[in-house]
């Protein structure tokens, strides 16, 4: 089975100088990045079948951008160049990985998915909702609509993460937190952080943050908590499953390849009907896995371990 991943591919420029800011930074280095595209690249590198459906410009940014998700094997038949420039980020990191961003949109915005294109979109695929940017509006949040209404109507499995960036949001909260559910009302699974989780249902108890969710239809809700693992709420049960040790170097990617862990496993694991209840918490500890070793180097995409790297590799449990 085939994952869809739909959305923004950017270019991040990562600040070379640690705890400087992007106010005092200087140096930068050029990384391929946007969430969509982390979790296609991460599907791909572990071997499973994705694709990548956004925009991008038709310049040197979007031709490195495409090259890039070509050599990690995904698929970016459904991702057209335009006249419009390439979207740009620029991060930067602090102590423990942590980073500020700043967003110069461009392409992503402008993606048109047509009719003709939704059926093979959809044929035998998982719908991963995970941008950052479709909800703002423009060409692109109709787009992502049109795929999410098709995909419910159609019974395709769909997975929202609604990758909530402060800078994006600042004066738009309440914009935000309703868009978000419409997209909540048709995923079948949501990942969020702890901050999303307390944002979107205004409840600082995750049990019942959760529950709330599953209130409006979502079957399968995972909250990540960082150092702290993951919390697993399923068919309104929790366990928490913790994280691995890790020296952070930088966290940009670290949910994305967390989910993309994930869909790798349902897309390449029988049993899709019952949300893999009997398999869940070992695709979460895998996805923890993948996840610490993407925090342990700079980059979002150029830190994804292979299956080979998962399975020789040594993991210690966070305590």
């Amino acid at each position: 089975m085939k994952v869809i991943c739909i959305g923004e591919m950017l270019i991040d420029f990562v600040c070379t100088q640690v705890n400087s800011g992007l106010k005092g930074g200087c140096y930068f280095v050029k990384k391929s990045g946007g969430a969509p595209a982390n979790v296609a690249a991460c599907i791909s590198t572990l071997g499973g079948d994705a694709t990548f459906v956004g925009a991008v410009g038709n310049d040197p940014f979007g031709e490195y951008l495409l090259d890039s998700l070509v050599g990690y094997k995904v698929n970016v038949d459904f991702a057209p160049v335009l006249t419009t420039p390439t979207t740009l980020a620029f991060v930067s990191l602090a102590d423990e990985g942590e980073r500020d961003f700043s967003f110069n949109r461009g392409a992503d915005e402008h993606l048109v998915i047509t009719e003709s294109m939704i059926k093979p979109l959809l044929d035998d695929s998982i719908i991963h909702l995970g941008s950052a940017t479709a909800l703002l509006g423009g060409e692109l949040f109709e787009s992502y609509l049109l795929v999410a209404n098709s995909a419910s109507l159609n019974g395709n499995l769909i997975v929202f993460d609604p990758n909530y960036r402060v800078d994006l949001w600042t004066d738009n909260i309440e914009k935000f937190k309703k868009r978000c559910s419409i997209f909540i009302k048709m995923a079948d699974v949501v990942k969020v952080s702890e901050d999303e989780l307390l944002l979107l249902t205004g409840d600082t108890n995750l049990a019942a943050g959760c529950r709330k969710l599953h209130k409006q239809g979502v079957s399968l809700v995972y909250v990540t908590l960082g150092k702290n693992g993951c919390l697993v709420s399923q068919n309104e049960k929790q366990h928490l499953v913790p994280a691995y040790k890790i020296e952070a170097v930088d966290t940009t990617g670290a949910g994305d390849s967390f989910i993309g862990a994930i869909l790798y496993k349902m897309a390449t694991s029988s049993g899709i009907e019952t949300l893999f209840a009997d398999e869940m918490l070992d695709f979460v500890a895998f996805a923890e896995k993948v996840s610490a070793k993407v925090c342990s180097k700079v980059g979002a995409m150029t830190a994804l371990p292979s299956l080979e790297d998962i399975n020789n590799s040594t993991f210690v449990l966070s305590k």
